[in-house]
């Protein structure tokens, strides 16, 4: 049984790892930290936090805890991360892990000098469709791999977004906040990782009223075998939909034998064949195992696990190259 505190709730992804723990059977939730009064109080009236840590000091401190959830603000999380990993704690975080490149290198160092796990909240990995996709890849139903896109477009929901988000230096950027999710998907999918940054932009268009959040983000890469990448993970999404849109996490992989088109919102994985006229629609394919069941068995060392922290540290290293050559 891995026993695991969290620190830091100042984003609401992290509320459904909490809410798993508390009802697995792999894991024992141990406490809870937040620094921020306002958030530990709303949190605590609308979601049963019970907060039980006075400092992170005291929650690294307890040696009966074994992992750290870390839910906080973006730009906090490289310097809790790292306080974790110096004080011998496995690491699960909500992404982006951190948004300093140097913080990056020193988690990394870190994590293997000390055999420790970081891991983040990729849950694409988790979706049963792309489990399909993974398979019908390895199979080579679509051939040799020529091009991908991915759309990654969220509602700003301005209203609705915690205040930190606007603040400047606490976000760190869409680019690292969001297509670390795509990018991690791509290795995953497809087993190849960037290796040139062609193009990327990151500008203001939607949140006009503070101009320095830049919630825009594209980005064009060379990947391994010569595959071209390019995406779209802009705050651009009507708010009147939220997340319902069928372009939201969409995915098309083009090879020379045929292309595959799926998303978070489609029903199925869309099987499209070079010398077909018709759409083979494909089942998907679960992956027999929740995100935070992976967690510990990476904790544990057992193999075959959907995500490791070499995986964790080279899309973070990436997401974070991407976001600095955006911005230059």
């Amino acid at each position: 049984m891995i026993r695991i505190a969290f620190a830091g709730f100042r984003h609401s992804h992290i509320l459904a790892l909490y809410s798993a723990v508390k009802e697995s059977t792999v894991a024992q939730l141990v406490g809870a930290y937040e620094a921020d009064a306002a958030t530990r109080e709303k949190t605590a009236r609308e979601s049963g936090v019970v907060f039980t840590y006075e400092s992170y000091e005291a929650l690294l401190a307890d040696e009966t805890v074994d992992a750290v959830a870390i839910g906080d603000y973006y730009a906090i999380r490289g310097a809790r991360v790292i306080e974790a990993l110096k004080a011998g704690k496995q690491v699960i975080s909500d992404k982006p892990l951190c948004t300093d490149q140097s913080e990056a290198e020193q988690i990394a160092r870190l994590a293997r000098e000390k055999g420790l796990c970081v891991y983040l909240m990729l849950d694409l990995r988790f979706d049963p469709k792309f489990g399909a996709v993974k398979r019908l890849v390895a199979e080579g139903a679509i051939g040799k791999l020529a091009q991908i896109r991915f759309g990654g477009q969220h509602p700003l929901l301005r209203d609705e977004r915690p205040s930190w988000y606007f603040e400047e230096g606490k976000h760190g950027g869409t680019i690292n906040d969001i297509a670390i999710h795509g990018i991690d998907a791509v290795r995953y999918l497809c087993g190849i990782s960037p290796v040139r940054i062609v193009g990327a932009r990151s500008w203001n268009a939607f949140a006009e009223d503070v101009p320095h959040f830049l919630d825009s983000g594209m980005l064009l890469l060379e990947m391994e075998e010569g595959v071209g990448l390019m995406a779209d993970v802009s705050y651009a999404s009507p708010d009147g939909m939220r997340y319902a849109l069928p372009f939201y996490w969409e995915f098309e992989l083009w090879g020379l034998s045929g292309m595959l088109r799926f998303g978070r919102n489609l029903d199925s994985v869309e099987l499209y064949r070079k010398e077909s006229d018709r759409v083979e629609r494909i089942v998907p394919a679960p992956i027999g195992k929740t995100m935070l069941e992976d967690f510990v068995a990476a904790v544990r060392g057992e193999g075959d696990t959907v995500l490791t922290t070499e995986e964790v540290l080279s899309a973070t290293e990436w997401a974070l190259k991407i976001q600095a050559a955006s911005e230059g």
